[in-house]
């Protein structure tokens, strides 16, 4: 059958049943006990590192271990197998000295779990799919590795995402029948694998779905970078996924709150994967197939999931078991979530048309604060992270940064500022706003941040296709955007204007770019008031006009106003 064919099955699929993922790789590797000479094969047995515990390796040197363990899960009743790519990255082959080889590993991972799912589905008259798998790598980009410099990093944006891009192609090209980015505990990583997975479809002309699946880490139902699961889900459903879930890191039991949570927001199907339970003091997993499975059979009568399987600690046993505990119950329906704004720090924000003034705090912006100039210029970022605890403290909703000066390099001092004020729990709960006039600033910032951004601003001022190519970028990287009334000709300065300019913008965001309306936030340019100046006096009437008009005929947008 071929890809687009099976895709449709799947699909359908989805509409009738709760599907079955598959179980633990590693933990099936494991069974196996194999040595240093097994993992190198005949083809590394002269590499110059040690091999012991590459399980991504096996793919090539051994994989006919592999295929059993997909025909395993297979007969066990899984509808999707994983490729075993959950490492076939650069920064955790670096450890093996085989970066290379990352477009072979992932290409000869496919081409295995394409093959076991074609045979099966052959033999019983049943597709079967392939998830190609992209893990979470063995870096993080929004936390320092060194407690002692919190703006450090040991992994780039753009490194994340040139690797997620190679991965993702070959994936592609091997016939894999959707994208599955998972074990996410940086939502920052994740949105580099989303823009590398935008990248690879225009790379190979060929568009997946995508799954998305995060970890909660702990009993404080946030990710290791702080987030919680609405605030993970608003980050990252710009990438349009069929499927968004939790797995790893927690046993079903703890993991229920946040499947909840994400059920109850998520306008996407939903998925579950959890450990068999968590590890005992010997690393091992411990909850049998039948607890387990009376656990994730109580998230499908609840109305909660899409698709389930295993993850740590799970083997056969333990997906037959929850197949049978989820079968002839309805898969959770698709709800219609209200439209509203979505951002996130580490904490949601929406914002909705029953939610008052939404205040942003403008006070960390050089060219609206002599002090905060002062302190970036003085390269004192301690004091000026203060500047952004104080707005907090004083109820900004949002935390506007804007480092356009002269004298500095813009977008180093982006980054460092939102590097930092990232480890500032009371600041990176809130929404960022990347103020600039430069480009090149805003996406250094958009590469920093973890949360759902807004962008300040764009606009039509150098023409359509500037323009387009912006928006574009925003949405690849997940922001909301501030669009300015300004075209061609200039800003705009009557009711009349102001409405033309927005609706036009409004047309190429929607139409040609695919932005969420929700995501516009049209600044219709209020203008200096209260001047004394005659020509100044209908400013404010013309922004409230046009603010009526553009809210009653561009629907779900939202609207700011700066005033001078």
């Amino acid at each position: 059958m071929e890809r687009s064919k099976r895709i449709d099955a799947m699909m359908a699929a989805l509409d009738e049943r709760i599907l079955m993922l598959d179980g633990a790789m590693g933990t099936m590797i494991q069974s196996y006990r194999l040595g240093e000479e097994d993992y190198r094969g005949n083809r590394f047995k002269d590499w110059d590192r040690d091999l012991k515990g590459n399980n991504d390796l096996l793919s090539i040197s051994q994989p006919g271990i592999i295929q059993e363990i997909h025909n395993s899960f297979l007969e066990a009743g899984a509808d999707i197998i994983e490729t075993n790519t959950f490492n076939s990255n650069a920064p955790s082959m670096a450890d093996y000295g085989m970066e290379s080889l990352v477009a072979e590993l992932n290409t000869a991972a496919a081409r295995v779990a394409r093959e076991c799912a074609d045979a099966y589905a052959a033999k019983t008259g049943v597709p079967r799919y392939v998830a190609g798998v992209l893990g979470p790598t063995n870096r993080t980009a929004s936390i320092s590795p060194d407690v002692n410099d919190p703006g450090f990093r040991n992994i780039t944006f753009e490194a994340l995402a040139e690797t997620y891009e190679e991965s993702a192609v070959a994936l592609i090209n091997a016939d894999v029948d959707f994208l599955m980015i998972e074990t996410i505990f940086d939502t920052l990583n994740a949105k580099a694998a989303i823009f590398a997975v935008l990248r690879a479809f225009e790379a190979t002309s060929v568009t997946l779905p995508v799954m998305i699946s995060g970890t909660i880490t702990d009993a404080s139902g946030r990710t290791l970078s702080g987030q919680t699961a609405e605030a993970f889900w608003n980050s990252v459903r710009h990438a349009d996924p069929f499927m968004i879930g939790l797995n790893c890191a927690l046993g079903a039991d703890d993991l229920r709150p946040y499947i909840a949570d994400l059920a109850r927001v998520a306008d996407t199907r939903v998925s579950a994967h959890p450990n068999a339970g968590l590890p005992n003091e010997f690393g091992e997993y411990d909850e049998t197939p039948e607890h387990m499975a009376a656990i994730v059979g109580e998230f499908a009568t609840s109305g909660l999931v899409n698709l389930v399987g295993g993850c740590c600690g799970t083997t056969p046993q333990h997906i037959a078991a929850i197949r049978a505990a989820v079968e002839g119950v309805q898969p959770r329906r698709v709800p219609e979530v209200p439209v509203r704004c979505r951002l996130s720090g580490l904490e949601p924000l929406n914002i909705g048309p029953d939610d008052l003034f939404v205040n942003v705090g403008e006070r960390c912006n050089v060219t609206g604060s002599a002090r905060f100039r002062k302190l970036i210029e003085a390269d004192n970022y301690t004091e000026a992270v203060q500047v952004a605890q104080i707005q907090v403290e004083d109820g900004a909703q949002i935390i506007d940064v804007n480092m356009d000066e002269g004298m500095l390099d813009s977008e180093q001092a982006m980054e460092t500022f939102l590097r930092l004020i990232a480890s500032e729990p009371d600041v990176s709960r809130l929404p960022i706003m990347i103020d600039s006039s430069k480009w090149s600033v805003i996406e250094a910032g958009l590469k920093c941040v973890q949360g759902k951004a807004v962008v300040n601003s764009i606009s039509l001022k150098e023409g359509e296709a500037p323009f387009i190519e912006q928006a574009k970028l925003v949405k690849a990287y997940g922001a909301a955007v501030v669009v300015m009334a300004f075209d061609e000709q200039g800003q705009a300065d009557t009711v009349e204007r102001k409405v033309e300019i927005c609706k036009r913008c409004y047309d190429i965001l929607t139409n040609t770019v695919g932005l969420d309306p929700a995501d516009i936030i049209f600044d219709p340019n209020i203008f200096a008031i209260a001047t004394g100046i005659e020509e100044h006096a209908a400013y404010g009437m013309a922004f409230i006009e046009a603010t009526r008009r553009i809210k009653a005929s561009l629907p779900h947008v939202l609207v700011s106003g700066g005033v001078s």
